[in-house]
């Protein structure tokens, strides 16, 4: 076969992962076979759909979208509120059985893996019966199930595991383009998004067939050089690397909540800052990341939104650095006004391996490590509750200790 590309992508993870937790806890409703969405706090209503079973798309309910939208379009909607640290978990696990059949795995996010199997025929003769043992082992030991798609190269691997789910495997190599890829929508091609799709509509380019075969210097001249990109990939022409990575590679990471009352002085936004730090913070040290620039937003009760950012001047995965600039920003950022919504966003990640410091700093980074190390594992290991700061106790913001906000999810890699 030569060059032989695997893309592994859990199906609805964050529902199938939270599925099977509770079922291995004796609850008898599994969340994927009836209408349930993971966004939020149920007896709030608060946040956006993060994924949706397959009975819930019956109702029309789509991912981003409202939860008191969902719940008009499906009254007996069950929402769960997003758990992180069982995602890191279900995720790392997965991870564990891949690697045992090679070494030369792409963690693209934290549900979807690229795997490379080139030049491996006298191992793995037979890569559709390879695929299914893979996706029957991570089915019987793990609980949850996967798409697994095949190519020669990773954005056709990435389209076949999309083609049909769940629990499938799909190839896509060249000579199938036309049949399988060229009728699909223009917007199911990675890296088409919403507002392209209306660029490209215009055009009267409407499948991903009519890109192809779309006159290449009237894309270049209209849309730059992204669009002579999106005509290689609706060829089906890429040929990234897959990179061999102990951590999630991405550009970016969020956190955000949208809270339950009206905040209204500066202590309690401090404290839904530091839950919201708290979640970044090891997340970055979990994906052996550290960040160089943060944001915070702000929304009021009159939903009029603002930000700040700031780069800061040695890259960082502590959380107490993380929050000190967060707080900094809200104080120079916020108007006074009654806030509902606040978020922490990072940017320009890189490895986490050495810290940088200079010759005035005498934060002691070895013991705020360790700190963060000690704390991270008890999380992970007995839920993130199981250990909290005491400015929550009595808070009224307890439940937002060391948990996930409601947005707060992994971004994805925005490259193959």
């Amino acid at each position: 076969m030569g060059r032989l590309i695997f893309h592994i992508d859990v199906n609805s993870a964050y529902l199938s992962w939270e599925a099977v937790y509770r079922l291995q806890h004796g609850e008898q409703v599994d969340l994927r076979e009836i209408p349930s969405v993971v966004g939020g706090d149920e007896a709030s209503r608060h946040g956006i759909v993060l994924t949706k079973s397959i009975p819930a798309k019956k109702y029309n309910i789509k991912t981003g979208e409202t939860l008191f939208n969902a719940r008009v379009k499906c009254p007996e909607l069950v929402i769960v509120p997003p758990r992180y640290w069982l995602y890191m978990q279900s995720s790392a696990a997965m991870y564990e059985i891949l690697q045992g059949y090679t070494p030369q795995i792409q963690r693209f996010s934290i549900d979807e893996s690229f795997l490379d199997f080139s030049n491996m025929e006298h191992l793995y003769p037979d890569y559709l019966e390879l695929a299914n043992t893979i996706r029957e082992r991570i089915k019987n030991e793990l609980g949850f199930t996967v798409n697994i798609g095949i190519s020669n190269n990773k954005l056709l691997a990435k389209v076949a595991s999309d083609l049909k789910k769940p629990d499938r495997i799909h190839t896509l190599f060249p000579q199938e383009i036309k049949e399988k890829m060229w009728p699909l929508p223009v917007e199911d091609l990675f890296m088409v998004g919403r507002a392209s799709t209306e660029k490209l509509n215009r055009l009267n380019i409407f499948t991903i067939g009519d890109l192809a075969n779309y006159d290449i210097n009237i894309l270049k001249s209209r849309l730059k050089s992204y669009g002579t990109m999106i005509w290689n990939y609706a060829n089906g022409i890429e040929n990234s690397e897959v990179r061999k990575s102990n951590y999630i590679e991405m550009k970016g990471m969020g956190n955000s909540t949208t809270i339950a009352f009206d905040v209204e002085d500066r202590e309690t936004a401090h404290k839904v800052l530091l839950s919201l730090c708290e979640t970044i913070g090891m997340r970055l040290r979990d994906s052996h990341n550290s960040c160089r620039v943060i944001s915070v937003s702000i929304r009021g009760s009159d939903l009029i939104s603002y930000s700040h950012q700031r780069r800061l001047d040695v890259a960082t995965d502590s959380t107490r650095k993380i929050t000190e600039a967060v707080w900094s920003l809200f104080d120079s950022a916020w108007k006074g006004n009654k806030i509902r919504h606040l978020g922490v966003h990072v940017t320009e990640l890189g490895s986490n391996d050495f810290y940088q410091s200079y010759l005035l700093d005498d934060f002691n980074y070895e013991k705020d490590r360790a700190v963060n190390e000690a704390i991270d594992k008890i999380r992970l290991k007995y839920g993130s509750r199981a250990i909290m700061r005491s400015c929550f106790l009595n808070s009224g913001l307890s439940s937002m200790c060391g948990g996930v906000g409601e947005e707060g999810y992994p971004l994805m890699t925005s490259m193959l």
